[in-house]
């Protein structure tokens, strides 16, 4: 089982790299800086600190205490398929599933307040997709692999299912120009989610699907103009920093507003400064151990 995980980061991590070059390559939308706002906030607290802390309740918390009292992994449902067709059966299920609870989401005012974390982003690149309030993470991955457990399924399904979602979900967010034909009526891509995080409101209610564009189509909820959006994002103020994105999703406020105050003003800069002074640290001239330190990044 370890070294499952071993080889399934080290695909996400080849993935990554290769979808970086990519939109450097070939953008969507030119000009994206790779260091572009909440890209700190995304990469630290959304999908390292959030993710890992999640894991633990979700796994440890809710679907072992699950499995050991009511015992569900003893009726041993997909246990007897080969690996590949547990994986399949959890990939098309799990996305049905998310099809319809993410239209459920943009069309309920409460679950919304879920969700609009992840359209708060003005910039969408392949990191992008990381950003999720916590509770809507924690519903829809309980949802996803208690199943997986319950049911019986070969433990590898497990490693294996997280990385097609990490790949897919950095796939559909990527400030990648594809091109994908009549294969978008099956797989989607960015052609059709960068369309959904547009701040466009004839596609607020379009383009839910994640792995699978067909439920779009099925269901009558596709949108694919013949040109791209003019800009990204949510139409009203959100907060920047990722504590403040939970407490706005239950009392809105006016994040510039509370910056009258010195200790929350002391706080909010807080972040920003220590990333400076380790610029400053990183890119400080030492002639005698670094030559080349002029080459560094800004």
């Amino acid at each position: 089982m370890k070294h499952v995980e071993i080889v399934t980061t080290a695909i996400l991590l080849t993935w990554v790299a290769v979808v970086i070059l990519l939109e450097r390559r070939f953008p969507y939308r030119k000009g994206l800086p790779f260091f572009r706002e909440g890209f700190w906030t995304d990469l630290v607290l959304y999908t390292l600190v959030q993710s890992y802390a999640l894991k633990i309740i979700i796994f440890d918390y809710i679907i072992l205490p699950l499995d050991r009292h009511f015992e569900f992994s003893k009726l041993h449902f997909v246990t007897g398929w080969p690996v590949w067709v547990q994986v399949l059966f959890f990939v098309i299920t799990h996305d049905f599933y998310i099809y319809w609870f993410h239209r459920f989401q943009h069309h309920s005012p409460l679950f919304w307040r879920t969700h609009e974390a992840h359209h708060s982003g003005k910039q969408v690149d392949w990191l992008a997709g990381s950003r999720s309030h916590a509770l809507e993470i924690l519903i829809n991955q309980t949802i996803e692999f208690a199943p997986i457990i319950l049911l019986g399924a070969d433990p590898v399904v497990v490693p294996i299912k997280a990385l097609i979602d990490a790949v897919w979900g950095i796939y559909i967010h990527a400030n990648i120009d594809v091109k994908s034909g009549r294969l978008q009526y099956f797989i989607n891509g960015p052609e059709m989610h960068l369309w959904h995080h547009a701040d466009h409101q004839e596609v607020f209610h379009a383009n839910f699907s994640t792995k699978f564009a067909f439920w779009d189509w099925i269901f009558g909820t596709a949108y694919l103009p013949g040109h791209k959006p003019l800009k990204w994002g949510l139409y009203y103020d959100f907060p920047k920093d990722y504590f403040l994105q939970h407490v706005f999703s239950v009392k809105r406020f006016d994040e510039q507003q509370l910056l009258r105050y010195p200790l929350f003003r002391r706080y909010y800069n807080l972040r920003p400064a220590l990333w400076r002074r380790l610029r400053t640290a990183i890119t400080r001239k030492k002639p005698a151990e670094t030559p080349v330190a002029s080459q560094l990044p800004a």
